[in-house]
């Protein structure tokens, strides 16, 4: 078995479905709430999650979480584009390299996240999105190092729901033929066809905060149920009274087929 195949293994054991805490925000927000204190929001975050999502400055600060024995996977952004800058309104979904997979490795990652922006309104744009996605996956084919595509549309929030299934369905099946291993991207309205036309494990992302950790838990829920391998929160798992007991409920919900009641019941969530 190659190293590819060993940290994948790694992150899907077997049949089961992984959960993973993204707390890369501040590479495109700076510090948001939850997320101000970088090593108070890794010092929150319940060592029993599959992955934890970091920038490439950041992984560093994790070293206790990601060095503990039987701890959670390092996952390592690699490129940086302007279409997650939502506060200086930019749209064009710019992308460039933010770190080699070969520094990734030596700054500890065990998986790289490589995202994909397309349709943004210019063809040359597309076609370098695409390039740096392309060169970036090689290098790390190269290193035995597992990608997940995230496919994230231009301007998300303001497609309408068909829209946003339109282009995470084309999108989620570019990125497998352009060869990653796994894909994280927006649940939709038509989900299970997502699904169906995609030959590598899915994972739904949280989006944007929602009102109650319990419909963040049966966000969770609903994209398991219909075909997602896990899920990759942020705000949803951070921007929490407690962390850590939402995301012990989110792994059971996830991974252990708990209903949102019973999950959010049993770890005392409250949104007082």
């Amino acid at each position: 078995m190659a190293g590819r195949e060993i940290r994948l293994s790694r992150l899907l054991n077997g049949d089961e479905n992984a959960v993973i805490i993204a707390a890369d925000h501040g590479e495109f927000d700076g510090p948001i709430p939850g997320m101000i204190d970088i090593d108070d929001t890794i010092a929150r975050i319940d060592p029993g999650v599959d992955a934890v999502l970091l920038s490439p400055g950041m992984v560093g600060r994790a070293a206790r979480l990601f060095g503990a024995r039987g701890g959670p996977l390092a996952v390592m952004r690699l490129n940086w584009s302007t279409t997650y800058c939502f506060q200086w309104g930019c749209r064009d979904a710019a992308t460039c390299r933010a770190v080699s997979a070969w520094e990734a490795v030596r700054l500890g990652a065990d998986i790289a996240l490589i995202s994909l922006t397309l349709k943004t309104g210019d063809e040359h744009t597309d076609a370098a999105n695409v390039e740096v996605f392309a060169e970036l996956r090689e290098e790390c084919a190269e290193l035995g190092l597992p990608v997940i595509g995230e496919y994230f549309p231009p301007d998300a929030d303001r497609l309408s729901p068909d829209e946003l299934h339109e282009q995470v369905l084309i999108g989620c099946r570019i990125l497998a033929e352009l060869g990653a291993d796994c894909i994280k991207t927006f649940h939709t309205n038509r989900f299970p066809d997502v699904v169906a036309g995609c030959p590598i494990p899915l994972f739904g992302l949280g989006a944007s905060k929602l009102p109650s950790q319990f419909e963040a838990l049966e966000l969770a829920r609903r994209e398991i149920d219909e075909g997602a391998r896990g899920v990759v929160f942020g705000r949803n798992a951070i921007q929490v009274p407690d962390p850590p007991a939402f995301q012990r409920a989110l792994c059971d919900v996830v991974k252990h087929s708990a209903s949102p009641t019973q999950a959010a019941s049993q770890h005392g969530l409250t949104d007082g």
